[in-house]
C-alpha cells in the first residue's frame, strides 16, 4: 500500500517499408514499438497447467495448495517492458505515472542519493526509504547522476495502474497468475524454477539476478548485478522467456487472495483487500530473507504502489 494511505506501480505501420523522411514522427515511433512488442511476443501453448505448490515455503503467502488449471493459448512478451519502451508510451500519450503524481517512491536504502540521506524509512522494513522525486525517469531520485535511466533495463517505479495502462496501449493485457506460472514453467511441469529444480547460491550458480551475501547489508553481486540487469540477461526458459524470476517483480492481472488463510489470519497480516498479485521475485531476494524467486511464490501490493524492483510484462490473446 502506498504509505500516504498508511502509517508505517488496421495500421500500415507494420509494413517493412523505408520511411520517406529521415526522422520518424513521434506517432511513427510509437506505432513501431507497439508493432514490435506484439510481433516479438512468444507463443505459449494452452492446456492444463500447475498453479501453486504442494509445500508452502513461506507460510501466509498463499502458495499452496498445488492445483491444476486450464489456460487458453496466449502470447507473452519475452522480456519485461523496458525503460525505452515505456518512454515511447509516455512520449506518445503524455501518461503520468502514480509515482510522478505522488511525488516520491520507494528506493532501497543503499541506493538513496546522498542529497536525500535523511529520507524517511518504512517502519518494519527500514531498508526501504521514501525518496522525493524517485520515478521511472530518475530511479533513485533526481539527485542521482543521469538518474540511472538505462534503456534496456526493466522499467520500475510502475504501479499496477501504470502497467495496465501500458498493456492496453500495446494492445494486450497483464497475465493472470495461472498464465504467468504456466509460462514460467517453460514446459517443465511441476518445477521450482524456470530452469528446473537446481538452487541458485552465493558462490557459483547464478541462473538469475538475485541477492548474494547478507541481506540487507552486503551484496557481493557475484551474479554481476547489484540492481536491475538488462532484460535479456541470463538464459531464457524453455519457451524463450527471460528473467521470469529475479530482476524485478512482475504485476499480474489477479487480485491477491490467500486461500490457505482464514479471515482472521488475513486480517492479522494486514493484507489490503484491493491488492494485486506480483510474481517472480527481484534482485533483492535472498533465500535467507525472501525466498520468493520461485514460480509458485507470490506477494500482494496495492494498485498504486511503486518501488525500484517492480515491473511487468504484457500478454496477448492467441
Amino acid at each position: 500500500m502506498h504509505p500516504s494511505k498508511q502509517t508505517s506501480p488496421q495500421s500500415s505501420c507494420c509494413s517493412p517499408t523505408q520511411p520517406s523522411k529521415p526522422n520518424l514522427s513521434r506517432s511513427d515511433v510509437a506505432c513501431a514499438v507497439q508493432c514490435d512488442l506484439s510481433a516479438s511476443a512468444v507463443p505459449i501453448p494452452g492446456g492444463k497447467t500447475y498453479l501453486g505448490t504442494r509445500t508452502e515455503l513461506i507460510p501466509g503467502d498463499g502458495e499452496s495448495p498445488l492445483r491444476m488449471k486450464r489456460v487458453k493459448p496466449f502470447r507473452m512478451s519475452p522480456t519485461t517492458v523496458t525503460n525505452a519502451q515505456f518512454k515511447t508510451f509516455v512520449d506518445e500519450t503524455g501518461y503520468v505515472t502514480d509515482a510522478e503524481r505522488w511525488g516520491w517512491s520507494f528506493v532501497f536504502w543503499r541506493d538513496v542519493p546522498a542529497a536525500q540521506k535523511n529520507a524517511r524509512p518504512v517502519p518494519g522494513t527500514e531498508w526501504w526509504r521514501c525518496v522525493d522525486g524517485a520515478n521511472w525517469r530518475a530511479i533513485n531520485g533526481p539527485e542521482t547522476p543521469g538518474g540511472l535511466f538505462l534503456p534496456d533495463h526493466p522499467v520500475v517505479h510502475v504501479s499496477w495502474n501504470d502497467a495496465t495502462s501500458f498493456a492496453k496501449w500495446a494492445g494486450g493485457r497483464l497475465p493472470t497468475e495461472a498464465e504467468w506460472e504456466h509460462a514460467a514453467r517453460g514446459g517443465l511441469g511441476d518445477v521450482r524454477f524456470p530452469w528446473g529444480d537446481s538452487e541458485p547460491d552465493d558462490t557459483s550458480t547464478f541462473p538469475c539476478n538475485i541477492w548474494q551475501g547478507v541481506f540487507p547489508s552486503e551484496n557481493t553481486a557475484a551474479d554481476g548485478w547489484k540492481t536491475t540487469a538488462p532484460v535479456t540477461s541470463f538464459e531464457p526458459n524453455g519457451y524463450g522467456l527471460y528473467n521470469m524470476v529475479g530482476n524485478v517483480w512482475e504485476w499480474s492481472a489477479d487480485a491477491h487472495r490467500v486461500r490457505s488463510l482464514k479471515k482472521a489470519a488475513r486480517e492479522r497480516r494486514d493484507i489490503p483487500p484491493n491488492s494485486k498479485v506480483l510474481k517472480g521475485g527481484s534482485f533483492l531476494c535472498h533465500r535467507s530473507y525472501c525466498y520468493r524467486y520461485r514460480i509458485a511464490a507470490r506477494i500482494g501490493n496495492t494498485p498504486d504502489s511503486t518501488t525500484t524492483h517492480q515491473g511487468f510484462r504484457v500478454v496477448w490473446n492467441a
